[in-house]
């Protein structure tokens, strides 16, 4: 998630230099061709073109609605999540009580850190790329790769569960569902010794069913890919758009030209260059604008900081455990927070 308030023009480059120049040669080209060689046939007129560049913005303008909805229901999964692990370290805390203290101690923490490692582990499993993903250019990809955070190790749960689970874990298809419910048999194993009573049970279930629903909103998301009609088609009509707009331009700048001063009337006519390329680069943005909220867990500049919000889970859950090592919160890189 980008959390500078201003997008640097360094980042805006980085995405739009590619298009910049393809629609700085082209609109060239064309002029080149209308001005130079004379085939004054070429320019269309611009009024159908409004028509066409109306439509294209009403239906990006929907498409990037929807995608900000996918975005905006990640983060409040995740935010769930936040809320729920924090009462699942109360839970624990509160309701593993015996004589032993050693014991409690041994348990609240086996538990707690179970959490964390599902955190993680969901996580990781949400970070694995799917076939329909965007793909940017190589200077964005290398930027991505550079940070190092959008497909990370699986071994993420290795520090906070026992050697054998963890080995059990690597041979599981879904790890995050194995670790909550190897918390539902622990949890049903301290009913059986009297640790926790039948209510205590049921809260901590109710706990981890609610992880269990927070997981599957967040692989609906994650396994249901954009509705091709709306993401392909609207690309498909802002290409139209933009490949037909510098004759469009054309014709504007012709019929305006003879209120402007024989000497001027080359670089008036010339002005169609750069509007055209404003104009493209606007429409292409919208259009990215889209691509880019539509999966909000690939770890890209706009998506959910899954990295981060673990991290705050875990400072707080081991917070409570009265540990004093704490790890430090995730710091943005160049202005993404992951």
């Amino acid at each position: 998630m980008y959390v500078k308030r201003n997008v640097g023009w360094g980042l805006i480059v980085r995405y739009a230099w590619k298009r910049v120049i393809f629609y700085t040669l082209y609109a060239g080209a064309i002029f080149c061709i209308y001005h130079f060689f004379e085939w004054h046939f070429l320019d269309i007129p611009f009024q159908p073109l409004s028509v066409i560049g109306i439509a294209v913005a009403f239906y990006i303008g929907f498409k990037n609605s929807q995608s900000y909805d996918r975005f905006w229901e990640g983060r409040k999964i995740w935010g769930g999540i936040v809320n729920y692990s924090r009462t699942w370290g109360i839970q624990v805390l509160s309701f593993v009580q015996s004589d032993d203290e050693d014991f409690n101690k041994r348990v609240q923490k086996e538990l707690i850190y179970r959490h964390i490692a599902w955190l993680n582990s969901l996580r990781v499993q949400l970070r694995q790329p799917k076939s329909w993903a965007i793909k940017e250019n190589k200077s964005v990809e290398r930027l991505f790769d550079r940070h190092g955070e959008r497909n990370p190790s699986c071994n993420e749960a290795k520090n906070y569960v026992s050697p054998a689970e963890f080995e059990d874990l690597t041979n599981r298809v879904n790890p995050a569902t194995q670790l909550v419910k190897n918390q539902a048999l622990e949890i049903t194993e301290l009913k059986k010794k009297g640790i926790i009573d039948g209510f205590q049970e049921d809260q901590l279930q109710s706990v981890l069913e609610e992880f269990y629903n927070l997981q599957g909103k967040c692989e609906r998301i994650k396994n249901t890919p954009f509705p091709r009609q709306y993401g392909y088609f609207a690309w498909l009509f802002t290409t139209i758009f933009i490949l037909l707009l510098p004759f469009g331009l054309l014709d504007v700048f012709e019929k305006d030209i003879i209120d402007v001063g024989p000497r001027m009337r080359e670089w008036y006519l010339f002005l169609m260059i750069p509007f055209s390329v404003l104009i493209s680069w606007i429409f292409s943005t919208m259009d990215s604008i889209g691509d880019n909220s539509e999966d909000p867990f690939e770890g890209r500049i706009n998506d959910v900081p899954m990295t981060a919000l673990c991290r705050t889970i875990e400072i707080d859950l081991r917070d409570m455990l009265d540990e004093t090592d704490l790890p430090k919160g995730i710091q943005p890189k160049d202005h993404i927070l992951y």
